[in-house]
């Protein structure tokens, strides 16, 4: 038997309203073995970091007092601005003003691609290993494929991304990061087929695998099982989010009707990790399977629970699924795959 050793980790995303210190305070107390900081809010400023040793090691020193570590780095915001177009109100609002800029829309995604590249050399610095976050897309606009879309402009879409991405991940590669890109609507790969054809456009390189995240492929009809057993040699970090899929009426649709989070009258909704209808234990087993030994870090997000209760109910729920596995057996199951 093979004890499983998974750290528990809190992503700071959703918590970037309070300060760092305060969050690594709540996620030692609650249990939690490290954190997946956010470059958000006062928790990690890049380009401080970048160029301030004595700034970075500070934020190594408050998870030392607390007891934590730091497991993965988080850059969603900066990465969705690389190839998203239209560059909008939307972006102004979730990006650092240095990455912002003037607004102008190349600009932005230059600016974006500098951050995702200063993003490898701080989690080096770091002593990270991983870099999550999203690519953003040039096409998913063209997702509803009305007005009709030709070919060649889905084909434009991935070329681009590949062309903004590649000078990226040699950054990564030099650093010795990998990047972990979730899987999630209003991004290059968003379900099963786009991963694919996004690890087509970039020739596999190794440097760019996939942030398990389930929540987003249970509403889309994506097994997340499935998904892990397929891409085993891309799970390059685990983000445990839940969905709850409400009971079809004949009215809620799978894409939410621009209904607000928590609202009863969308088709699916975030509840917090266990109250949902992600098959976590057949998950976790196929997680073993493939030999993840990362982290798994807790996105909490749900609007019908506090969320001082929801992130410490979760820690107790993901521990009680990570049991000691028959390592050998596994291998056995593998071996010819």
């Amino acid at each position: 038997m093979t004890a499983s050793t998974h750290p528990v980790t809190l992503f700071t995303g959703q918590w970037a309203d309070l300060p760092f210190e305060e969050v690594a305070g709540l996620a030692a107390r609650w249990g939690y073995d490290g954190l997946e900081i956010a470059a958000s809010g006062d928790h990690l400023d890049l380009r401080r970091a970048d160029e301030d040793d004595a700034y970075a090691a500070s934020r190594l020193e408050i998870l030392d007092r607390h007891g934590l570590k730091a497991y993965a780095l988080s850059n969603h915001l900066a990465g969705q601005a690389v190839c998203d177009a239209p560059i909008d109100f939307r972006h102004q609002a979730i990006l650092r003003p240095y990455v912002w800029g003037d607004g102008d829309a190349e600009g932005v995604r230059g600016r974006a691609a500098e951050d995702m590249k200063r993003a490898a050399r701080v989690a080096r610095k770091l002593g990270i290993d991983t870099v999550v976050g999203f690519t953003g897309s040039s096409i998913w606009p063209y997702v509803a494929m009305f007005p009709p879309v030709p070919a060649s402009v889905i084909d434009a879409g991935y070329e681009d991304f590949a062309a903004r991405w590649n000078p990226i991940l040699d950054v990564f590669d030099a650093e010795g990061v990998r990047f972990a890109h979730e899987v999630h609507p209003g991004e290059i790969a968003y379900d099963y087929w786009t991963s694919v054809r996004t690890l087509e456009a970039i020739g596999h390189r190794e440097a760019f695998g996939f942030n398990w995240d389930p929540s987003h492929m249970m509403w889309q009809n994506i097994d997340p099982v499935g998904f892990i057993t397929d891409f085993k040699d891309r799970i390059y970090h685990v983000d445990c989010k839940d969905t709850r899929l409400r009971p079809r009426n004949g009215r809620a649709g799978v894409l939410g009707s621009h209904q607000p989070w928590g609202d009863p009258r969308r088709g699916w909704d975030f509840v917090s990790t266990g109250h949902g209808d992600v098959p976590w234990e057949d998950s976790f087993r196929a997680l073993e399977s493939i030999g993840y030994d990362g982290p798994i870090s807790i996105e909490w997000e749900d609007a019908g629970m506090d969320r001082l209760h929801g992130a410490a109910e979760a820690v107790t729920f993901v521990r009680s699924l990570l049991w000691p596995v028959p390592q050998a057996s596994f291998d056995a199951a593998f071996s010819n795959q």
